[in-house]
C-alpha cells in the first residue's frame, strides 16, 4: 500500500512538471537562468562539420528585453534616433545575456555611434529585425571619421536578424550633391521634425559601415549590410568570430567597398554568405591566422585576397588560412595574395580548395609587386610568401588563367598546383597564359593550360633575410 502511495505521488510530481514546463524541460531549465550552447565551444566549434548553425541563447525573462521603441526611437527614417539607441544600449548593457531589439517594419536614421563592451554584461545580442539607414549630411559626419557603426572591447556580443544595415555610400562615391533635403531631417525634444539646412561637402575619409574592435566572441548572423561608404563589415583584433547566412551588397563600381575586412584577428569563420560589392569580397589583412572562408559566393568585387601586406615597409603576418568550396564569379581576380615591396614578415599555409570561378579576370594571382599608386619603389626586401595549395580550382577567365609575380629576392616557394582547369570564354587578342617570375613549387597533375613556367627546386643566389623579418 505504502509503495503505491509513493508511485501515485511520485505521478502527481510529474504531472505538476508537465503544467510548469510545458514546452520541453530544455525550456524550464532556461528560465532558471541556464543557457544552451549547441556547439563544443561557445564562440569556435572544435569542429570543421559544426560551422552550420549559431550558438543560441535561450531567456524566458522578458525584462532583459530592451526595444528601441521603448526608449523614444521614431523608426520613421527621418528623425534622428541615435540617442534612443545609446540610451537603450546603456539598458541593456547592465544585464548579462540581454537582448536589444531594432524591430521589423521600421526604418532607423543613426548617426555614426559606438556600443562600448567596457563595464557591459557578456553576452549581449543586438536583434536587428528593421532597417538602420546612415545620415547623408556633412554635418554628421565632422572632419571625418572611420567607421560609423561599431562594437568595442566585448566578451561575447551577436549581431543577427533579418534587418537590413544601409550606409547610404551613393554620396560618398559619386560626384553628385551631399545633400537631399527630402531625406535629411533631425528629431528635437518638442518632436517637430525640422529639415536640416546644410549643404557642405562630405569628408575625404569615408566610413565602414558595421566595425568590431578588440572583442572576443563575436556572431554576425542573417542581416544584410548594403551601400556602405568603404568597407562593409571589418574585424580588427578580434579573437572566435563567426559570419554567416549575411549578405553584402553594392555596385560593382563603388569604390574601396570591401565585403569583409580582416585585421589582427584570430580564429575566424566565414560561411554561407553572399557577398556582392566593388573591392575584395574578403580581405585578410596583417596579423591574421586560423581563418576558415567555406561556401561563400563572392561577385561582383575583387575576389578573395590575403593583403595587401608590407606597404610602407612594414612587417606583416598572415597564416593558417582556407579558403573552400567558394563560387567567385564577375571579379577582378579570384583567389589573390598581394604584398608590397620593401616589406617583411610572411604568408604561409594557405589552401585555396574547390573554388569555382565564372568569367573571372585572373582566378590565381600572386604579386609580389603590388601598388597601387602610379610608380613605386623597386626594393629587395620583401614578405615571404611559402605553403601555397590550390586544389580544384575550376572556371571560366576573360584575361589571364594563372600570374604569379614573386619577389628578384625572396622568390615564392612551395607553391603546389593539384587540378587546376581554367578556360577562356572566348579566343580574344587580350587573352594571355600562365606567368610565372621566381615562383617555385610543384605540379601534382596536369593542368589546362598547361602551367610550364614554375620552377623546381629552391632558389639559388636569392637574398636571405634575417630570421627577425619573418613571422
Amino acid at each position: 500500500m505504502g509503495t503505491l502511495k509513493l508511485k501515485s505521488l511520485s505521478f502527481n510530481i510529474f504531472l505538476i512538471a508537465l503544467l510548469v514546463c510545458p514546452f520541453s524541460i530544455r525550456t524550464c531549465h532556461a528560465r532558471q537562468g541556464k543557457q544552451y550552447w549547441p556547439m563544443p565551444n561557445k564562440y569556435f566549434p572544435t569542429s570543421m562539420n559544426n560551422y552550420n548553425f549559431a550558438p543560441e541563447k535561450i531567456s524566458g525573462d522578458n525584462s532583459a528585453i530592451f526595444n528601441v521603441l521603448d526608449y523614444g526611437a521614431k523608426g520613421d527614417g527621418r528623425a534622428d534616433d541615435t540617442k534612443a539607441f545609446e540610451a537603450a544600449w546603456e539598458a541593456a548593457c547592465k544585464v548579462k545575456a540581454s537582448t536589444i531589439t531594432v524591430p521589423s517594419g521600421s526604418v532607423f536614421l543613426v548617426k555614426p555611434i559606438s556600443f562600448s563592451g567596457s563595464g557591459c554584461q557578456p553576452d549581449i545580442v543586438f536583434q536587428l529585425d528593421g532597417k538602420i539607414i546612415a545620415p547623408t549630411d556633412s554635418g554628421s559626419w565632422g572632419s571625418g571619421l572611420l567607421q560609423w557603426i561599431e562594437f568595442a572591447k566585448h566578451d561575447g556580443i551577436t549581431i543577427k536578424g533579418k534587418g537590413i544595415i544601409d550606409g547610404q555610400g551613393s554620396v560618398w562615391w559619386n560626384d553628385s550633391p551631399t545633400y537631399y533635403p527630402t531625406d535629411d531631417f533631425t528629431y528635437n525634444s518638442s518632436e517637430d521634425l525640422q529639415t536640416e539646412s546644410n549643404s557642405g561637402k562630405l569628408p575625404n575619409t569615408k566610413p565602414t559601415a558595421l566595425r568590431f574592435y578588440g572583442s572576443n566572441g563575436v556572431t554576425v548572423t542573417g542581416i544584410t549590410i548594403q551601400n556602405s561608404p568603404q568597407t562593409h563589415l571589418k574585424f580588427d583584433d578580434c579573437t572566435n568570430v563567426q559570419v554567416f547566412s549575411v549578405g553584402v551588397s553594392s555596385p560593382e563600381s563603388s569604390p574601396n567597398t570591401d565585403g569583409i575586412h580582416l585585421q589582427n584577428s584570430q580564429d575566424v569563420v566565414i560561411y554561407n554568405s553572399n557577398l556582392a560589392c566593388g573591392d575584395d569580397c574578403v580581405s585578410i589583412q596583417t596579423g591574421c591566422s586560423n581563418v576558415y572562408i567555406h561556401n561563400v559566393n563572392c561577385g561582383p568585387g575583387h575576389g578573395i585576397s590575403i593583403g595587401s601586406l608590407g606597404k610602407d615597409n612594414t612587417r606583416a603576418c598572415v597564416s593558417n588560412i582556407t579558403v573552400r568550396d567558394v563560387k567567385i564569379q564577375n571579379t577582378l581576380t579570384g583567389v589573390r595574395i598581394k604584398t608590397w615591396q620593401g616589406g617583411s614578415g610572411s604568408v604561409q599555409n594557405v589552401m585555396f580548395s574547390n573554388i569555382q570561378v565564372s568569367e573571372v579576370k585572373t582566378p590565381i594571382m600572386i604579386d609580389q609587386f603590388y601598388c597601387d599608386k602610379s610608380k613605386c619603389a623597386n626594393e629587395s626586401s620583401a614578405v615571404a610568401v611559402s605553403g601555397i595549395n590550390y586544389i580544384n580550382v575550376k572556371g571560366t577567365y576573360t584575361e589571364k588563367p594563372v600570374h604569379f609575380a614573386c619577389s628578384d629576392s625572396l622568390p615564392c616557394t612551395g607553391v603546389s598546383l593539384n587540378t587546376i582547369q581554367l578556360n577562356s570564354v572566348q579566343e580574344s587578342e587580350h587573352l594571355s597564359g600562365p606567368f610565372c617570375w621566381e615562383a617555385y613549387g610543384e605540379l601534382e597533375t596536369a593542368t589546362v593550360p598547361p602551367i610550364d613556367c614554375l620552377k623546381t627546386g629552391k632558389p639559388s643566389g636569392a637574398t636571405v633575410q634575417s630570421k627577425s623579418d619573418y613571422c
